[in-house]
């Protein structure tokens, strides 16, 4: 296969394939980075890299890792040689933006389009011109504001800032400084304003962060739904409300979506505005922390869900077009348009981009102590073509080809990289759906880096079974297969649905299943009925089996815990700007004559069932069983053993079931408990053994008799 080498935007720092072949596959003979430091972070031999002995099938692409990689430590370099350090240079905002001293404020922007540059706002009643920044050669503009006689800062702590700019079109307009730490929208117009951010009195973290968990479980939230009411939510009220919650349900990580601001809300804050501005809408950049360092103190993580893939197309309240350019932090032409979101593509070539997007990570966790990421649009940023239009079905020259996009990769590594350098128990999760190997192993063995994938196919498999497929003829072999279907020693996060399957258009798991009674039969005073059955049966019953076999983490969007009903649609023109399916109803799980109530007792047992006997981080799994005509799986996963029955109707008595384990079985979960919401119908078996049998079946050494009810799964622990 030829593989094409893009190039880079500062073209003496490519490397191309003729020079790779001449290195004799060292990446490079002497260099800053052969010092101990890094020879013990990065393995620079290709035929040394770890991914190649862990996979031969990879052997064929080396020249595509030889390139990746090489440019990443070409990158490097550049940065160290420059900066001193990657940890350094991603800490522009020390020297961008507004940054207070004892002497004054520097405020400094890099806008090399513009032609004029002025600072204004409340602090001097807007007047346009009297602050005037200087320029330099690389297109940084700046200005320093003394401190006034009496010791007060020029711009006030709460100040609405503007820069004023005459761009590279000749024109005059406003911009939201690209470096601004708060934003605030006015009411009246919609349109937003900087704001210096600078309290006298700054919150100060009371807890350290929790050691890094060994089973991954993760609450996603959105802050501005996160209430009955309708209308938006803030951090005070989750921290008071919603974090109580998160603790009682065994969840050990929120991830938090759309914190970075965004001027629209329903956008779903993944149409980034301002990168490093807190959303205003939930209140103060001093509430958010206070909600991590309390999260900090349950000894819950806290992720950013965070949108580095592309930036909102909004020239008033965003970066697009800051200087008049439309190549300043993007691509120019139609290779910075995202034409699918609507939305801008970053040029992460350019030294002063990267910079702004590592400082924005470094940002984040330093500022705020956010414990890693949840990278959005992963897929997007691999490929040249962003994905769009295309299939992917697992052959690796599908991936490594001419259509990667080496300044993304670079991109994502030295991200990777960095975050892991500043807090080496990090967490990054990619948002990637083609698939790309080596994604999730870490730059020495060869990898781009991230510690865990999203499982995104298992969420998508369910919602197919549900809408298209009768319960007669779901295939347990495609279920397995689908929950299976992950590399070797790249983790995943498995997830039966997040906030995507219940977005405008679609709907919950709990409505596909009890569809409209789940408004007229969801008490349990009024008889139960076949769909009410069904629905309960089932929603336990992917919930368990994804979290059990789906990956080496499981995560679920607040509410669905619960069964939570209907979908997510936010305020807009198209809904009369309603907030009616914003919200989450925790009145209908609180509620004990409710079934609600009952999907989350279950949820809370199927966590407390991980804690007790951790299986997330047991890499090896075996599925014994999956029979398609009796619709049973079963399969042992760490110490337990699990055993589904998807029959519509069959149950089935004195049903043998192969194990490994070489004791007596109990049962620690069974989906069919009373308190559940189910009918108990294996309950006078709860604390009897299942007599080991000392003979093989199914493949496996020994095993036990059970009575095996219809839709339903019970959960068993050899005591040995």
């Amino acid at each position: 296969m030829q593989y094409i080498d893009q190039g880079s935007a500062i073209s003496t720092k490519s490397v191309s394939g003729r020079k790779l072949q001449k290195k004799n596959s060292l990446f490079y003979q002497q260099s800053i980075l052969e010092n101990q430091e890094f020879t013990q972070r990065y393995e620079k031999n290709i035929d040394e890299l770890k991914i190649f002995k862990d996979d031969h099938q990879l052997q064929p692409y080396k020249q595509h890792f030889s390139i990746r990689n090489a440019r990443f430590f070409e990158q490097l370099e550049q940065i160290v040689k420059v900066e001193s350090s990657l940890k350094d240079f991603a800490k522009g905002y020390e020297k961008y933006g507004f940054v207070v001293s004892e002497s004054g404020i520097l405020y400094k922007e890099w806008a090399p389009g513009a032609k004029e540059v002025y600072l204004t706002g409340d602090f001097n009643n807007w007047d346009k011109t009297q602050y005037s920044l200087t320029s330099d050669t690389f297109g940084n503009w700046e200005i320093f504001l003394p401190r006034n006689e009496d010791g007060t800062y020029v711009i006030a702590h709460g100040s609405r800032v503007k820069t004023y700019i005459k761009n590279a079109k000749d024109e005059y307009v406003y911009r939201i400084p690209a470096w601004i730490r708060a934003t605030w929208q006015n009411e009246e117009n919609k349109m937003f304003d900087g704001v210096f951010y600078n309290p006298e009195n700054r919150y100060e973290f009371k807890h350290g962060r929790p050691g890094k968990p060994k089973s991954l479980k993760i609450y996603e939230v959105h802050i501005g739904m996160a209430g009955i009411e309708p209308r938006v939510h803030t951090f005070k009220e989750f921290t008071q409300q919603v974090l109580p919650r998160v603790v009682k349900l065994g969840y050990n990580v929120i991830q938090i979506m759309a914190i970075q601001e965004h001027a629209y809300y329903g956008s779903f804050g993944y149409h980034v505005t301002n990168f490093f501005a807190v959303s205003s809408r939930f209140g103060s950049p001093d509430d958010l922390k206070e909600l991590i360092d309390t999260a900090h103190q349950y000894g819950i993580h806290v992720l950013m869900d965070l949108v580095h893939s592309h930036a909102s197309s909004n020239v008033q309240d965003g970066i697009n077009q800051w200087d008049g350019t439309d190549y300043h932090y993007f691509h120019a032409g139609t290779k910075g348009n995202h034409d699918l979101w609507d939305s801008k593509v970053f040029d992460y070539s350019k030294w002063e981009v990267m910079r702004f997007l590592l400082s924005n990570l470094s940002w984040w966790i330093n500022e705020y102590q956010f414990d890693g990421f949840r990278f959005d649009g992963i897929t997007s940023m691999l490929y040249v073509h962003h994905g769009n239009g295309q299939g992917y079905t697992g052959g690796l020259h599908e991936y490594f080809n001419e259509q990667a996009d080496l300044d993304s990769l670079v991109y994502l590594m030295l991200a990777n990289d960095l975050i892991h350098e500043i807090n080496p128990d990090a967490i990054t999760i990619a948002e990637e759906v083609s698939g790309y190997p080596s994604l999730c192993r870490t730059i020495k063995e060869g990898g781009i880096g991230f510690d865990y994938r999203m499982a995104m196919a298992v969420p998508d498999k369910w919602i197919k079974l549900l809408k298209e497929i009768k319960d007669d003829d779901w295939d347990m072999e495609d279920i397995t297969n689908t929950l299976t279907n992950r590399r070797h020693l790249e983790n995943c996060i498995c997830y039966a649905e997040c906030h995507d399957q219940a977005l405008v258009g679609d709907k919950t798991l709990s409505m596909w299943l009890f569809d409209k009674e789940i408004y007229t039969q969801m008490s349990t005073l009024t008889p139960e009925t076949l769909v009410t059955f069904r629905g309960m049966a089932l929603h336990k019953m992917i919930r368990l089996i994804t979290f059990a076999l789906g990956g080496e983490g499981y995560l679920t969007f607040m509410g669905n815990e619960f069964g939570h009903p209907e979908w997510i649609d936010f305020p807009r023109e198209g809904n009369g700007w309603s907030y009616h399916h914003a919200t989450r109803r925790w009145d209908l799980a609180d509620n004990q004559t409710l079934r609600f109530s009952k999907l989350l007792q279950f949820d809370i047992e199927m966590l407390n069932l991980e804690s007790k006997y951790p299986w997330l981080p047991d890499g090896q799994q075996w599925v014994t069983e999956k029979h398609n005509d009796m619709k049973v799986i079963i399969f042992e996963r760490g110490s337990l053993l699990f055993v589904f029955n998807f029959h519509p109707s069959q149950s089935y008595e004195h049903f043998k079931v192969g194990t490994k384990f070489n004791g007596d079985h109990f049962i620690v979960l069974d989906t069919d408990d009373v308190r559940f919401g189910g009918h108990s119908r294996v309950s006078p078996s709860y604390d009897k053994p299942f007599t080991l049998v000392r003979e093989g079946w199914q493949g496996r050494p020994n095993h036990i008799q059970i009575y095996l009810p219809n839709r339903c799964a019970i959960v068993f622990k050899s005591i040995e």
